[in-house]
C-alpha cells in the first residue's frame, strides 16, 4: 500500500521547462466503480440529473456485471412492468447510460480511493496505472459468494466443489456442465435457480439442504426451481462431510438442531460428483473500507443515508455493496437514488457527508424481528421528499404489521400476510414527518 500511496503523490519531470509538476489526471463529475446493474443505473440517472462528465469503471471486458450469466427470466416484473432475462435487463441500462453518453473504462481495476482529494488509483493492461479525479465518487461493486473456506465443512480437498455462481458461469457463459449428479448447500436464489438449470441440461439434483429451518431465498424461486421440477429441499440439514480425493464422490447430510448442531444419527449418505455452495453472498468492500468509509457490522456494507451518501465526504455507495438485495430491480431503484445524488452533490447542490452532519442525523433502529435496515440513518429534515426504507426480518412470521415510529410516534405502517428472511421489505415514509429524533422499525403479531 506505500508503494500505490507513493504512486498516487509522485511527482512527474516536465522536460522543456526542467520542473516537476504533479501527475495529469483525467476529471470527471461522477465516476461509478463497476458497471453492473447498480453502476449502470446510477450513471444513467447522474447523466439525467445534469452531470457533466460520467465514468463508469469496470474490471471486466463487458458491461452487465453478474447479470451477463443470469440468462433465466425473471428480472424487470417491477422496474420495467415485464419479463426480462438478465442480459436483456442488463442491455437496456447499458443503452441507456450509452445513450446518456456517459464514458465507460473496461478491463480496468481500481486499486484505492484517495477520500480526502477523491482520486482513484486504476490499473489496466492496456493504459497501465493511472490516476482519475472525481468531484463524486459512486461504490458499486456488488458482491461476492462464500466459499467452503468460509463455511469450513470438513473432509477431503476434491475437485467437483463449486459455487453456485461458479458454476453458472460456466454453463451459461463456456458452455460446461460442473458435473452430471449434485447436491446444493444452501437455498439461496443463485442455488435453486442452478438447481433448475442443471436439471434441464440432463443433470440429477438430488436435493437442495438449508441449514435454517426456512427458505434463504424468494418463495417464488422455491416453486418453480424446486416444487416443479420435483427437487426436495431438506431445511434444518447440513453437509457435515465431503468424501473423495481427486473428484467429490459425495457428501453425509445430517439433520441439525435448533442451536444448528448435527444430530447424532441422522447422517445419510448422498453420491454425487458436484456440491454446489450457495450459503451467501458478501458484500465487497476492500475499497470502502481503505477508504476509510464506516461500515455496518450486520450488512457488511457502508453506513448511508437515504441519498446514498457514506461517511466519506463525497463517497456514495449503491446495489449489493451496501446490502445484498433479492432483486435486481431493486437495486436498480436503489442505484438510481445514489447517481442523482451523487450528480447534486458533484454541482454543489448536496449538504456534506454524514460525519460532517452528525448532529441532523436520524439514526434507523432495528427493533423487534428485524435483522437490519438500509439508509442506516436518514438526514433531516426530509422536507416534502419521501424516505424508502429496506429492510429484513430475522425470523418468519405471518399476519403481522410493520410499524415506524418516530420518537414514539408511528408515522407508517403496512399489515404483511407473511414475512421472511430471504425476502427484502420497504416502506415508505412522508418526508413532512421526519424531524431530528430516533426512528425505530418494527415487525408485530397483528
Amino acid at each position: 500500500m506505500e508503494g500505490i500511496a507513493a504512486y498516487m503523490e509522485r511527482p512527474v519531470s516536465n522536460t522543456e521547462s526542467g520542473t516537476e509538476e504533479t501527475e495529469q489526471k483525467e476529471v470527471y463529475d461522477v465516476v461509478m466503480i463497476g458497471a453492473g446493474p447498480a453502476g449502470l443505473a446510477a450513471a444513467a440517472a447522474a447523466k439525467e440529473e445534469g452531470a457533466g462528465r460520467v465514468l463508469v469503471i469496470d474490471r471486466d471486458s463487458a458491461g452487465g456485471g453478474i447479470l451477463q450469466q443470469c440468462i433465466h427470466p425473471g428480472f424487470g416484473l417491477t422496474y420495467y412492468r415485464e419479463e426480462l432475462t438478465g442480459p436483456e435487463y442488463a442491455g437496456r441500462f447499458l443503452t441507456k447510460a450509452a445513450d446518456e453518453q456517459a464514458e465507460f473504462l473496461l478491463n480496468t481495476m481500481v486499486l484505492e480511493i484517495n477520500p480526502a482529494k477523491r482520486t482513484l488509483l486504476c490499473s489496466s493492461q492496456e493504459h497501465g496505472m493511472m490516476q482519475i479525479q472525481a468531484k463524486a465518487i459512486v461504490l458499486a461493486m456488488g458482491c461476492r459468494e462464500r466459499t467452503r473456506a468460509n463455511i469450513r465443512i470438513p473432509g477431503t480437498r476434491p475437485s467437483g466443489i463449486y459455487t453456485a455462481g461458479a458454476a453458472q458461469r460456466l454453463i451459461n457463459r463456456q458452455n460446461i456442465m460442473p458435473g452430471k449428479k449434485a447436491v446444493i448447500l444452501g437455498s439461496g436464489d443463485i442455488g435453486m435457480i442452478m438447481a433448475r438449470r442443471m436439471t434441464l441440461e440432463g443433470a440429477e439434483v438430488t436435493a437442495v439442504v438449508e441449514i435454517m429451518d426456512y427458505l434463504a431465498g424468494l418463495t417464488r424461486n422455491r416453486v418453480q426451481c424446486l416444487d416443479d421440477f420435483g427437487i426436495p429441499l431438506l431445511l434444518s440439514h447440513t453437509v457435515t462431510k465431503i468424501v473423495g480425493n481427486r473428484r467429490i464422490e459425495g457428501v453425509w447430510v445430517s439433520q441439525v438442531d435448533e442451536k444448528r448442531e448435527p444430530i447424532s444419527g441422522t447422517e445419510r449418505y448422498y453420491p454425487c460428483d458436484t456440491l454446489l455452495l450457495s450459503v451467501g453472498l458478501i458484500p465487497e468492500n476492500e475499497l470502502s473500507r481503505t477508504a476509510g468509509v464506516e461500515t455496518d457490522p450486520v450488512t457488511g456494507g457502508p453506513v448511508v443515508d437515504q441519498h446514498m451518501q457514506t461517511s466519506a465526504e463525497g463517497i456514495f455507495a449503491c446495489g449489493n455493496v451496501v446490502h445484498v438485495n433479492d432483486l435486481a430491480d431493486n437495486v436498480s431503484l436503489e442505484s438510481e437514488r445514489a447517481g442523482r445524488a451523487a450528480a447534486r452533490y458533484a454541482a454543489g447542490k448536496l449538504c456534506r457527508g454524514l460525519r460532517e452532519r452528525a448532529d441532523g442525523q436520524i439514526p434507523c433502529i432495528a427493533g423487534e424481528n428485524i435483522r437490519y435496515i438500509c439508509p442506516q440513518r436518514i438526514a433531516a429534515p426530509a422536507g416534502d421528499e419521501d424516505v424508502s426504507v429496506y429492510f429484513r426480518v430475522s425470523r418468519p412470521d405471518r399476519d403481522v404489521r410493520i410499524i415506524a415510529r418516530l420518537n414514539g410516534e408511528i408515522i407508517a405502517s403496512r399489515r404483511e400476510m407473511r414475512v421472511n428472511p430471504g425476502e427484502m421489505l420497504s416502506l415508505l415514509l412522508p418526508g413532512s414527518r421526519i424531524a431530528a429524533g430516533e426512528l425505530t422499525i418494527c415487525v408485530m403479531k397483528e
